[in-house]
């Protein structure tokens, strides 16, 4: 086989193993919260909470961000088995919503547009400020001393970026003053650099339009973009398929070196034969590293 076929072969493999995995990840019933709560007065502004299965009492928190580029077609609910897989392994989950991108021709295709400025970003500030007071009334089983936080692709980006609030630039709206109280981050095959996800065109642009245009990648990428958001001093990993074609591994990789070059640590586990879905896939084995690695921070 030359090398041009070899190549081709590969892709065809690589685009047949992302179908089977995104089938296989939105064909699972959608699991039921026990609790729903509101943080805030639009309909995406909400928290379902998953309690820990067993009867456990003063279990982590998983504060989990699903994905799907920051466009409104994919929101909380193709996340929920990933919850109560979960929830059925001793943890609390709360499975957030938040405002995404709605019709447009962002891409010029008319398709919906990626997040919204500032309202996406305005929406994960405010539920994680909101989340001790929300947590207490609805799961009383969860610790809040120890949350981690989790997020998959676009929710990786939200994830990472929820845990930085403390180094964003001064005057930003989000901007805390002291570091958020959290055992960690694990970042799913995050949109964790942006230069490179604009780079290698990642989900049709949905870097360019969550920011607003081209002309607002530099002003809008230092308050939005992770890897301009280092060191943060929080215990933060990445778990991410070597075969992934919606967000390679190459945009992951730059966010560990970012991180290093800012005097900062980032695990990576890269995970063999696995592309985007399975992570978060019950069904999967990766799964279970994504498991593993929440409950190595959480304790």
């Amino acid at each position: 086989m030359t090398g041009s076929a070899a190549h081709d072969s590969a892709d065809v493999a690589a685009v047949a193993r992302d179908l089977a995995e995104s089938e296989a990840l939105f064909s699972r019933p959608r699991v039921e919260p026990d609790v729903t709560a509101a943080y805030g007065e639009h309909p995406d502004q909400v928290v379902d909470f998953y309690a820990p299965r067993g009867g456990l009492e003063g279990v982590p928190l998983v504060v989990a961000l699903h994905g799907g580029a920051w466009r409104a077609p994919y929101d909380r609910w193709h996340l929920t088995p990933f919850a109560g897989f979960l929830a059925r392994r001793g943890f609390a989950v709360a499975n957030v919503e938040y405002r995404r991108g709605g019709d447009g021709d962002g891409d010029g295709s008319g398709g919906p547009v990626a997040g919204r400025w500032p309202e996406t970003f305005d929406d994960i500030a405010t539920v994680m400020d909101a989340l001790p007071a929300l947590v207490a009334d609805a799961l009383p089983q969860a610790d809040p001393r120890r949350i981690v936080v989790t997020g998959h692709s676009a929710g990786g980006h939200l994830a990472l970026w929820a845990t930085a609030r403390h180094v964003l630039p001064a005057g930003s709206p989000w901007r805390l003053d002291a570091p958020p109280r959290l055992r960690g981050v694990v970042a799913i095959a995050p949109i964790a650099d942006f230069t490179t996800a604009v780079e290698l065109g990642v989900c049709g642009g949905a870097v360019v339009q969550l920011l607003g245009g081209e002309g607002e990648l530099k002003a809008r990428g230092d308050s939005a973009d992770p890897s301009a958001l280092l060191p943060t001093g929080i215990a933060t990993a990445v778990v991410q398929g070597r075969n992934d074609i919606v967000v390679p591994q190459a945009v992951a990789e730059a966010y560990v070196d970012a991180a290093a070059r800012a005097g900062e640590m980032v695990g990576i586990t890269l995970l063999e034969d696995v592309g985007h879905y399975a992570p978060v896939d019950p069904g999967a084995d990766a799964c279970a590293v994504v498991a593993e690695e929440l409950a190595q921070l959480a304790y």
